[in-house]
C-alpha cells in the first residue's frame, strides 16, 4: 500500500500550525508537530505581521518534520487568512511588515474610494463584498497617504504567497488567494485594470495567477541547509484557508451550505461560475476562487472572535478556559440580548466586553451582566446572523439548501452547533475540525497526482474522519429571537 506525506502550514490570525499528513488506502491521518503564536504586532502606531518569525516558525516545523516523520514528505504548502500583502523592492526584499487588515488606517476607506469609482462597478468588476480590509481599499488608503513603501514596491504578494516565496524564490499568485483582495475580475479571469487605474497604481506589481494544486519549485539551498530537508516541492495549494477548509466539507450532491467557523464564519455554498447579480451586490456577498473551478459564493460574518477577545478580557483577571465560559453559558436564560456581529464597533475594540456592553444600551437593551449571559448573547446572535445570511442565500442560490456543513475549530463548539440547528431550521453536520489543513493537504496531493478529482477528496474525508450531526429544535422563542435581529440591524443602519 502506497504511503504519502505532506506537509501543511496552516496560519490564522491568532496561531499557526506545522501539520503532518499521512495518505494511504484511502484515509488521510494527521498530526499537529509544532504550533505558535501569530500575535498582530505594534509597530508606531499600526498593527503589522512579523513575517520573518512566521518563515522562522515554519522553518523550525520542517524541522520537527524531519525528526518526527519516517520518510521525507512529498511536498508542503502554505494556508493563511485572506487580503493581507507583503510588499517587495526590485532586489527582492520585502519592504518593511506587512499590515494587518484590523489596522485602523482603513477608517472611511471605503467612502474615499467610492467617491472615485462607484460602489456598483466595484462589484460588477470583482463580485467581492465591500470590507475596508479588503486590498483594493489597503492598497488605495497607502496610495492617497503617498506611502514610500508603496512607491518603491516592484511586487506584491499575498502571504501564503509571500510566505512561498521565502521557500522557493518563486513569485505566484495563487488564485484562491487573489480573488480575496477585491483586484480580480473573475469574469475575464485576470487583474481588474479599472481597478488599477482607479487607484493610481501599476498592475505589474501583481503576479501571474496560478490555480490551486500548482507546483511552484523545489525549496531553496538555504531552506535545505538550515532545516535538514531534501529537495521538496511547493505546492500553491488553495492558499486562502476558507478555500482549504471547503475543499474538505465531507459532502455529496449539491443541495448544502457550508460554515468555516473560526475567528470569522464564512457563510456560503459552492457554485460552478461567479453570481454578480444587483441581488448579490444588495446582500452584500462574495465570490471567491476554489478548487476545480468552482466558486466560493459567501459572506464573511464575523465569528468566533467576539468569543475570543472577550475571554481574553476576563483572563486579565483570572485564568478562564473556553470549558469555564460554555458550561454556564449552556445553563444561563436565552437571550438575554441580541446583537448584530458584523457591526463595526466589533472588529477591533480594546475591550471587548465594553463593546457589546455599549452595542446593547445603544439598541436599547439591558446589557449581559455576567459571562454566561455575554458568551450566551454571543452565541445566539451568531446562530441568528447564520438565518439571516442563509435566508438571503436560499432567495439567490440556483440551488437548494437542504442541510448545512460546520467545519473548522468553531465545530467544536458543541453549543453553537446546537444553536445554528435550532436558529436555521437545517440539521447540522459538523466537522473535520482540522478542514483547513486537511484541505491543504489533499490539494497538494491533487497536484502530486496521488487523487483524482475534488470528488476523490471529499470521499477520503468522509472516510477518514468522525462527524457528528445536530438535529434543529425549533422553537417559537428563535423566531422571536430573530424578529429581534431584524430590528437591531435596522437600528444600527438607520
Amino acid at each position: 500500500m502506497k504511503t504519502h506525506r505532506y506537509v501543511a502550514f496552516d496560519l490564522g490570525a491568532e496561531s499557526g500550525r506545522t501539520v503532518l499528513g499521512t495518505l494511504a488506502g484511502g484515509r488521510i491521518e494527521v498530526k499537529e508537530l509544532t504550533r505558535f503564536r501569530n500575535e498582530m504586532v505594534h509597530v508606531e502606531g499600526h498593527l503589522h505581521w512579523d513575517i520573518h518569525r512566521m518563515f522562522d516558525e515554519l522553518q523550525a516545523g520542517l524541522k520537527a518534520c524531519v525528526s518526527a516523520a519516517a520518510a521525507q514528505p512529498e511536498s508542503l504548502a502554505v494556508d493563511t487568512w485572506g487580503v493581507d500583502f507583503a510588499l517587495l523592492g526590485r532586489d527582492g526584499h520585502m519592504l518593511g511588515l506587512p499590515y494587518a487588515y484590523r489596522d485602523a488606517r482603513t477608517d472611511g476607506a471605503l467612502e474615499a474610494f467610492f467617491a472615485r469609482l462607484p460602489r456598483e462597478r466595484v462589484y460588477e468588476l470583482t463580485g467581492i463584498q465591500m470590507m475596508q480590509i479588503n486590498t483594493l481599499y489597503q492598497l488605495d488608503t497607502m496610495a492617497r497617504q503617498a506611502s514610500p513603501v508603496l512607491a518603491a514596491a516592484a511586487d506584491l504578494l499575498f502571504m501564503p504567497d509571500a510566505l512561498s516565496y521565502l521557500f522557493t524564490g518563486v513569485k505566484r499568485t495563487e488564485l484562491t488567494i487573489g480573488t480575496t483582495s477585491q483586484l480580480y475580475d473573475p469574469r475575464r479571469a485576470c487583474w481588474a485594470d479599472e481597478l488599477f487605474e482607479a487607484l493610481g497604481v501599476s498592475p505589474n506589481i501583481m503576479q501571474d495567477i496560478v490555480p490551486p494544486g500548482t507546483v511552484l519549485g523545489d525549496v531553496t539551498e538555504d531552506v535545505r541547509r538550515d532545516t535538514g530537508l531534501g529537495a521538496v516541492p511547493v505546492v500553491a495549494t488553495t492558499s486562502h484557508d476558507t478555500a482549504s477548509a471547503v475543499a474538505a466539507v465531507p459532502a455529496q450532491g449539491d443541495d448544502w451550505a457550508y460554515i468555516s467557523s473560526g475567528t470569522w464564519s464564512l457563510v456560503g455554498v459552492e457554485l460552478p461560475e461567479p453570481m454578480i447579480t444587483p441581488d448579490s451586490l444588495a446582500g452584500d456577498f462574495t465570490n471567491e476562487g476554489g478548487v476545480a473551478g468552482t466558486f466560493r459564493f459567501l459572506k464573511n460574518v464575523t465569528g468566533l472572535w467576539l468569543l475570543n477577545r472577550c475571554r481574553e478580557a476576563w483572563a486579565r483577571e483570572r485564568e478562564i478556559s473556553y470549558d469555564d465560559l460554555l458550561e454556564p453559558a449552556a445553563s444561563a436564560a436565552p437571550f438575554p440580548a441580541i446583537i448584530d456581529p458584523d457591526d463595526g464597533g466589533f472588529l477591533n475594540p480594546p475591550d471587548m466586553p465594553e463593546a457589546i456592553r455599549g452595542f446593547c444600551t445603544r439598541t436599547g437593551q439591558a446589557p449581559p451582566d455576567e459571562p454566561a449571559a455575554m458568551v450566551r448573547c454571543i452565541l445566539e446572535s451568531l446562530a441568528l446572523k447564520y438565518r439571516h445570511v442563509l435566508e438571503q442565500l436560499r432567495r439567490m442560490s440556483p440551488r437548494p439548501i437542504r442541510r448545512l456543513h460546520v467545519i473548522g475549530g468553531g465545530a467544536r463548539n458543541r453549543l453553537l452547533c446546537q444553536f445554528t440547528a435550532d436558529a436555521t431550521g437545517l440539521p447540522v453536520v459538523t466537522g473535520p475540525v482540522e478542514a483547513t489543513a486537511v484541505g491543504n493537504m489533499l490539494v497538494q496531493a491533487l497536484a502530486l497526482g496521488h487523487v483524482a478529482s475534488l470528488a476523490d477528496i471529499r470521499e477520503i474525508v468522509r472516510t477518514s474522519f468522525d462527524i457528528e450531526h445536530y438535529e434543529p429544535r425549533p422553537t417559537k422563542q428563535w423566531d422571536r429571537a430573530y424578529e429581534r435581529l431584524g430590528t437591531v440591524i435596522a437600528t444600527t443602519c438607520s
